[in-house]
């Protein structure tokens, strides 16, 4: 039997992913990174006021000077709103209101059971399919998603008689390189937007982003997506003679994939219980008159779009209330704020990051280097008059690179909307699609790059099959469906654009 690393390409693959590991690894902790980047605005502040640079902005046509963070004045904004600037971070409040929601469908095994069902009771020749696209439900579970699909994706290609190594990959990758595919939406659409809304404001004070901004791309992505796996791992990765697993490897629990009959019967009782709950919604929608629509009866700018973080946290709780009653996990009242309040423990790490986040784009805004970068390359750009299709790729370009070591896809948003969203408005683009331009970046090269925690995690479920896999080896398998997933996924956005269709409700591409 060969082996991946009888090839060529493989040894070239392994240094370029040290080489990748290295850089990556000498980057300090995305918190102390915000931080550092904060001192270096200030010293570039400093400098360009000395210089008194400044630029006309083309919204108003005013004259917009850099303002000195190391001043009197700067020191005075620094410390007078710490607190207000963590407090009034978009993302804050409604990614807590979310995950309380997540976190009962989470913590009770709904999401779990509902991933089993998903890729255990479908045909054999519809298992690539089916991992694949569960990979891009899965992210409403978050982190979690890599911890309960990875391996189920390979218990689930072992029971059809598949190669479990193609379904390790096959789940990492759909995972990591679909994350922001979403149908359903998750904890980063509410992160994503609150920081895009926070950029656009820069150029229009009164700009909303909605969580569900994005949602109608999304939907069609994240099937793009799983036929697109399905292909390339019938085409390609199915043709490889290095798929069996070691012959010690140790056996699956053939009941992995099974779900015990209380299981079953709460995973029922949830779903009902969301219809309900979803027609209730369009019930009270129905009404010109509802109170949830806004003016002359718009649902696009109504109280229900401005709430949706609250209806999605809300569907969830009560699918996952139920779930919990059902299997007993949950048994007292005092459970329910328990599991949130869990899982409110669990984005603690996200939490302290969006602390130094906060700071540091309030110090980006106040400094006005980001209205004077965004308004000089919004001129450029024009001068130089590339055609927006063009700007487009070169954008994609930049922000994978940015993702191979800045892997959290919150922290590399953060870094590049405030510059990115202002120009491109300042083009005459939506925020919402430079917004879906970033999802391609954020997720197409997240399965190739060894500095996801989770590339070592999915090394480790494949080393279960093959004692002697390397990190050259999972990315062999993932290469090749990252590469045609960003790939396929550019063209859907490129022809989504040329069509006009919206991205979601209420978001016009152009």
């Amino acid at each position: 039997m060969s082996t991946a690393t009888d090839t060529k390409e493989l040894p070239r693959l392994v240094r370029a992913m040290a080489v990748i590991e290295r850089a990556g690894n000498a980057l300090p902790h995305p918190f102390w990174l915000f931080w550092i980047l904060s001192g270096i605005l200030a010293v570039v502040s400093a400098i360009l006021a000395a210089l008194d640079v400044s630029v006309i902005s083309p919204k108003d046509g005013k004259t917009v000077a850099v303002q000195n963070l190391l001043s009197g004045d700067g020191l005075q904004m620094a410390v007078s709103t710490a607190i207000s600037n963590f407090a009034d971070f978009p993302p804050m409040a409604t990614i807590v209101v979310v995950i309380m929601g997540v976190a009962l469908a989470e913590r009770t095994g709904f999401l779990q059971s509902l991933m089993k069902v998903s890729v255990s009771r479908v045909p054999t020749s519809m298992v690539v399919f089916a991992v694949a696209f569960a990979g891009t439900m899965s992210h409403v579970a978050s982190a979690a998603a890599y911890i309960i699909l990875v391996p189920l994706g390979g218990l689930a290609f072992r029971a059809v008689g598949k190669s479990p190594i193609l379904g390790i990959a096959v789940a990492y990758t759909a995972i990591a390189s679909g994350y922001d595919a979403s149908p359903i939406p998750t904890p980063n659409d509410a992160i994503f937007a609150g920081i895009t809304e926070a950029a656009a404001k820069t150029i229009d004070p009164n700009a909303s982003i909605s969580p569900l901004s994005n949602w109608f791309f999304n939907i069609a992505s994240s099937v793009l997506l799983a036929i697109v796996i399905t292909i390339i791992t019938k085409l390609v990765l199915s043709k490889r003679d290095d798929l069996d697993a070691d012959p010690d490897a140790p056996g699956d629990d053939p009941d992995a994939l099974v779900l015990s009959a209380r299981e079953r019967t709460g995973l029922r009782r949830a779903t009902i219980v969301f219809g309900l709950a979803a027609v209730a919604i369009v019930a009270v929608l129905i009404p010109h008159n509802s109170p949830l629509r806004g003016a002359n009866g718009s649902i696009v700018e109504s109280p229900f779009l401005d709430g949706i973080a609250m209806v999605v946290a809300v569907l969830f709780g009560l699918v996952g209330i139920t779930y919990g009653v059902t299997v007993k996990a949950i048994e007292k009242g005092a459970d329910v704020p328990r599991l949130m309040g869990e899982g409110i423990k669990q984005m603690a790490p996200v939490l302290v990051l969006f602390f130094a986040i906060a700071q540091f784009l309030a110090y980006f805004s106040w400094s006005k280097i980001g209205e004077l970068l965004s308004a000089e390359s919004a001129r450029w750009l024009g001068d130089l008059g590339a055609p927006t299709i063009v700007i487009f790729l070169g954008i994609l370009v930049l922000l994978t690179l940015i993702n191979i070591l800045v892997t959290s896809g919150s922290a590399m948003w953060s870094l590049t909307a405030p510059i990115l969203v202002p120009m491109m408005l300042l083009l005459n683009v939506p925020a919402e699609t430079t917004q879906a331009l970033f999802r391609i970046a954020d997720s197409g090269s997240t399965a190739i790059t060894p500095m996801s925690p989770y590339f070592v995690m999915a090394l480790g479920f494949l080393q279960r099959y093959r004692k002697d896999a390397g990190v050259g080896t999972l990315a062999s398998y993932t290469v090749p469906l990252a590469v045609a997933m960003t790939i396929a996924w550019t063209a859907l956005f490129l022809l989504w654009w040329a069509l006009g269709i919206p991205l979601g409700p209420g978001a016009p591409v152009r």
